[in-house]
């Protein structure tokens, strides 16, 4: 190993995913001298193992789901997908695990990219290590930013590694559905690709630890998501612990908690992510390996002032368009801070991620859709507001109706009694992801219901919810 040079620059970003060039643009944006490391892939984690191919995947799924729905069309999509022309769609949305078109848009706004695991080395100091063993030396003047990500979680148990099980980046990227396939958990990643490879011709089994699926969301989304995985084939089961998995003849065996034995052709394990920060240096900046970093509204990591964690290493809210978010604010604090101006910790202010903690909105693309922003009932009352939940059904839309036959699902607003506006907002049912940005600018805006009253769905869409939630509340 041998060190050939070293550069000073204004800014040094550590990961180049949708986050780390973000923050990139912004303090380039500002006249800031950029570099950005990577030791993977220029565009990160979803794009090419996570919200790209998987929504890829689901497109036709949602697409035929939504053609099943109407009469004079059905008839036309009753036979299955064509899972290669699927598959070969989604490949060309990941570039064929090609990133050449994300290089190019580096070197477009001015950055320097270097390939290599980075790492601290000390305040302000970034070390790269080339495939080659060179090793590059990156000092910045005013702030590093550490936009590493997560990985995928795998559970402690015996035999896993020679399972060789699949986590998010084997399901994104698989080269065929296999004929069974076990899924364990029941988030988001569970039963998105529980939907998707049903649909692409496996035979899917849920297991899910706790009571339902989607926990973090309103009780009613996971219920009803359940319902329509089961509809279509999935077989999911609730209370049930994983005890051991391990392959027989080529086939993955799981004995359960219960004692039941399952077997598949492969295991999606859908448990959660931890910090990809074991191995970039935290140590000699006074940071634990491996951990969580706690950041202020600005995105400065506690006890510093120079060191940025921006995106799903700091924990707030691990979705890519929150980490760009994070990415808005980090870049204009630090550029503010460089130019010597201040940088006031204001609510709603431009050097402040207050929607981390008041508005953050999140997609579900199963059919139904399932989408939120904000807090959920049960959130609210635990922090303390004086809250009163308005539910509404879709059948009372004339434009749910219209979307398709036998239009199911169910809306709710969390609304603070107190102030009158909106904590949180639910929507489940087909097509609602496109409806969920009108409840972000509800809740983010703080929009009282009074004004809500006032801002009138056209018709006949689906949107005229938002009219049946607020003359329920009115009463």
């Amino acid at each position: 190993m041998t060190e050939t040079e070293s550069i000073a620059y204004d800014v040094v970003v550590l990961g180049a995913g949708p986050v780390g060039e973000n923050v990139a643009d912004r303090t380039r944006a500002a006249g800031l001298s950029t570099a950005i490391v990577e030791s993977e892939l220029v565009g990160g984690e979803c794009s090419y193992w996570a919200c790209m191919p998987s929504k890829a995947l689901l497109r036709p799924v949602i697409a035929r789901a939504d053609a099943l729905r109407l009469p004079g069309l059905s008839q036309a999509v009753q036979g299955p997908l064509d899972t290669p022309a699927v598959l070969a769609r989604r490949d060309d949305f990941t570039a064929h695990w090609k990133d050449d078109g994300q290089v190019r848009w580096v070197e477009g706004i001015g950055a320097d990219l270097y390939r290599g695991h980075g790492r601290l080395a000390g305040p302000r100091t970034v070390t790269v290590t080339g495939a080659d063993g060179s090793v590059r030396t990156l000092t910045a003047r005013h702030a590093v930013a550490v936009s590493t990500g997560t990985r995928a979680l795998l559970p402690d148990l015996p035999g896993l590694a020679e399972v060789k099980p699949w986590t998010s980046r084997e399901a994104t990227s698989a080269k065929a559905a296999p004929g069974r396939l076990i899924v364990v958990g029941g988030g988001v990643v569970a039963t998105e690709m529980a939907t998707a490879w049903q649909a692409l011709g496996s035979q899917v089994t849920v297991l899910v630890r706790g009571k339902g699926l989607l926990p973090r969301m309103e009780p009613f989304a996971g219920e009803l998501v359940a319902e329509a995985l089961t509809d279509a084939g999935v077989e999911v089961r609730t209370g049930t612990s994983v005890e051991s998995v391990a392959r027989e003849n080529g086939a993955v065996v799981v004995v359960t908690a219960a004692g039941d034995r399952i077997e598949a052709d492969e295991i999606l394990f859908a448990t959660g992510r931890v910090p990809h920060t074991d191995d970039i240096g935290l140590d000699t900046v006074g940071l634990e390996p491996a951990s969580w970093l706690a950041v202020d509204d600005s995105l400065r990591v506690t006890g510093t002032d120079w060191l940025y964690a921006v995106g799903d290493v700091n924990h707030r809210a691990l979705l890519t368009h929150q980490g760009k978010y994070q990415a808005r604010i980090a870049g204009a604090a630090i550029a503010a801070r460089a130019a010597g101006d201040p940088v006031r910790a204001e609510a709603w202010g431009p050097y402040t991620a207050t929607a981390d903690h008041h508005a953050v909105p999140q997609v579900v693309f199963t059919d139904p859709e399932a989408a939120a922003v904000g807090l959920s009932l049960a959130e609210a009352e635990q922090a303390g507001y004086r809250v009163r939940a308005v539910d509404v059904e879709f059948s009372s839309v004339a434009g749910a109706s219209l979307y398709g036959d036998g239009y199911k699902g169910r809306a709710r607003m969390v609304v603070d009694l107190e102030d009158e506006v909106l904590r949180g907002v639910t929507f489940v049912g087909p097509g609602v992801g496109e409806l969920i940005h009108s409840a972000t600018v509800a809740v983010a805006g703080q929009v009282p219901v009074s004004r809500l009253w006032h801002a009138v769905p056209s018709y006949p869409t689906i949107s005229e919810v938002w009219l049946r939630l607020l003359e329920t509340y009115r009463g």
